[in-house]
């Protein structure tokens, strides 16, 4: 249940690709207007994950998580009825604000409601198969239900499920502890949080389109360092800050977010970038392209679950730097795609990177939830989840612009040279890290 609520969040982000086209025909939007279609959901589902978190804490975890199915469901239902592309960007954005909910909930409802580690590793591993699993399918989904049923129900499709899961969800899950606070919520700290992280998604999704020395590009990101810097400063200073800026000083926990941005950096922007590449280069249509594209998250699902069982055996430490590095080598592998290349003789890199992905999501997020008390797990589950979806954004963006710099085929090539380059210096990385804590 949680997986699959999960599931859905993650799936949004991808299942609206592949039908834009159809969106674009019947709302006569424009091109710019199509790309914040796909944009206004993942800038509103990243810059307020940290505040979701944090109130999910103090207003108690189960009643935040249905909450954010709700609005999930609202919002998908908006999508499907809208007349206009106003409606349906407004209608995008309200419905960015379920995952805002639901995913730190879900994680933080694991975290309190698992103590043992071993069992937690395990619950943890079926919630990462549904990030997985969410990711493969959207564009396989997304084109499919565009040409059978039309564009309105690759939104609306999501309404029964999340009200199912809601329904589930209020039966099963019990009624949590919520952190005992008498200091209000840091609004001021929560505003210039979310402005930083809004301006700065704003800056790397505007960058290919209006240029990364335009004026108003640079102001986003001028802005989004001041907003961060100021931020920082008044978190050390109030009493019940909206991060705890101090768990950064614990170097597992910025190992595991490391992990995670380099992750989501590389593998979202490979499977946008190589769906374009079987659609535009190798001639595929949109549902062939997501079925090859699909392998991916497939290795991802069949590994994750797997890797939380060997985590709740070994530990998370090998388990998470042996599918950076393994991720890492197969994205290296895939500069020898050519325009005229079989699947068959690269299949298996894209099954060894997403296994690789898959081995290493569950034991970084379990070190990062594990490094703090049950009274913090929404404030940590959620920076976490933020840095996943800047690493998504931050992926889309730099990979994108390599790509428009070198050419389809040339700029794929070094697209993954990146990719496969930020996941083998990210293990490294956090082997030095880990190490330090296990000294320490």
């Amino acid at each position: 249940m949680l997986a699959g609520a999960q599931a859905l969040a993650v799936m949004s982000t991808t299942v609206v690709s592949v039908a834009l086209p159809a969106i674009g025909a019947g709302l006569h939007a424009s091109a710019s207007a199509m790309l914040w279609i796909v944009d206004a959901y993942v800038i509103v589902y990243s810059a307020l994950l940290v505040v979701g978190g944090t109130i999910g804490d103090r207003r108690g975890r189960k009643g935040v998580f249905l909450l954010g199915l709700a609005l999930f469901a609202a919002g998908s239902l908006a999508d499907s009825l809208a007349p206009s592309t106003g409606w349906l960007l407004a209608a995008r954005v309200a419905q960015g604000l379920g995952p805002v909910f639901l995913v730190p909930g879900s994680l933080t409802i694991i975290r309190v409601m698992f103590a043992d580690e071993r069992h937690r590793a395990q619950a943890i591993g079926l919630w990462s198969t549904g990030s997985g699993l969410g990711m493969a399918a959207g564009p396989v989904m997304g084109g499919l239900i565009a040409a059978h049923l039309g564009w309105r129900w690759v939104f609306g499709f999501n309404v029964p499920l999340a009200a199912i899961l809601l329904v589930l969800a209020a039966r099963v899950i019990p009624r949590l502890p919520r952190t005992e606070v008498t200091s209000r919520l840091d609004w001021p700290g929560t505003v210039l949080v979310t402005g930083s992280i809004a301006a700065l998604a704003y800056g790397l999704i505007e960058g290919n389109p209006l240029g990364w020395t335009s004026a108003r590009v640079l102001a986003a990101f001028v802005l989004s360092a001041c907003a961060m810097g100021l931020f920082v400063l008044r978190e050390h200073q109030v009493s019940a800050p909206v991060v705890d800026i101090s768990l950064f000083r614990r170097p597992a926990f910025t190992a595991a977010n490391l992990a995670a941005l380099t992750v989501f950096f590389a593998f979202v922007g490979a499977i946008v970038f190589l769906s374009e590449y079987f659609q535009q280069v190798a001639g595929d249509s949109p549902v062939a392209a997501g079925l090859r594209v699909a392998v991916l998250g497939l290795a991802f699902g069949i590994a994750a679950p797997l890797s939380g069982r060997l985590t709740g055996r070994v530990g998370p430490r090998w388990p998470m730097l042996g599918g950076l590095v393994a991720a890492g080598l197969a994205m290296l592998g895939l500069v020898r795609l050519g325009g005229h290349t079989g699947f068959g003789s690269i299949w298996w890199d894209f099954a060894i990177a997403g296994a690789g992905v898959g081995l290493c999501l569950t034991p970084m997020t379990q070190i990062a939830v594990s490094a703090v008390g049950p009274a913090r797990a929404g404030m940590a589950s959620a920076v976490h989840n933020s840095l996943r979806q800047f690493g998504q954004v931050l992926g889309v963006a730099v990979l994108g612009a390599i790509i428009t710099a070198h050419g389809p085929l040339t700029g794929l090539h070094q697209a993954m040279i990146a990719s496969g380059g930020a996941l083998l210096a990210g293990a490294a990385v956090a082997a030095v890290l880990l190490r330090v804590t296990e000294a320490s």
